[in-house]
């Protein structure tokens, strides 16, 4: 698989929609995910990330212009134990749950499906990363419909055992901006990833569209130490 260059990437899509990035830095020292929302709607631009505990969650800008809480009001970010979960809807709360109660992460997406949002039918995009005792490794998960097709749903789930340092994948909701909007196709595209937090959460900003995007947010975890830092930036402020 070509390993491609993120900024060059997002530059080339106007809309990508939502976006998780999982890997590793190129020191080998970080595991690393990054998460960003777009919007074309009033609605899905009215919205900023702010911290939760651990994790974060999406919050209307301004609350006055907030005309439907579903599918754009959720927690993207939250951490169990050793495992960070990162996802583009509520499922997260589904997989959090589902893995408490000791179901794997696919398991636990099984009574989910794509978003009820015809005639898009939005695919639900999921990470997870696992560190224990200096080991990592990550899966992605992506639940989309058959081709357009609401009556079948289509699941593929991708884990990746000891990450290759400076390496990452990129998963995304749509294919790019259209009438409806085409859902991603094939397995999470190999990108590289910078040692620096600032750096690299600096080129995926800068690098989306400056018309559509609303949120990202970084987080750079130490393999050894669990220890953890993070970078917000919202559109809106």
């Amino acid at each position: 698989m070509q390993r491609l260059n993120i900024g060059d990437e997002l530059k080339s899509n106007a809309y990508p929609g939502r976006g998780i990035i999982i890997g590793k830095s190129e020191d080998g020292k970080s595991a690393v995910t990054a998460y960003f929302i777009m919007g074309r709607s009033v609605n899905s631009r009215n919205r900023i990330f702010v911290e939760d505990g651990q994790g974060i969650r999406t919050q209307a800008f301004d609350p006055s212009k907030l005309s439907d809480p579903s599918l754009i009001i959720y927690a993207p970010v939250r951490v169990l134990g050793n495992k960070t979960i990162v996802t583009n809807g509520d499922q997260t709360d589904t997989i959090y749950n589902g893995m408490d109660y000791q179901l794997t992460f696919e398991q636990s997406l099984r009574c989910r499906d794509y978003e009820p949002d015809a005639p898009n039918y939005t695919p639900r995009i999921s990470g997870i990363l696992h560190i224990e005792e200096g080991r990592y490794n990550y899966a992605m998960s992506i639940i989309k419909s058959d081709n357009g097709n609401p009556d079948s749903c289509n699941r593929y789930t991708f884990a990746f055992e000891e990450p290759i340092a400076g390496e990452g994948r990129f998963i995304h909701t749509y294919m790019c901006d259209g009438e409806p909007l085409k859902s991603f196709e094939g397995e999470p595209k190999l990108i590289g990833i910078d040692n620096d937090i600032d750096k690299f959460s600096e080129l995926l900003w800068t690098s989306l569209n400056d018309e559509n995007k609303v949120s990202l947010f970084v987080r750079y975890i130490d393999i050894e130490t669990g220890k953890y830092e993070s970078r917000i930036f919202n559109k809106n402020k």
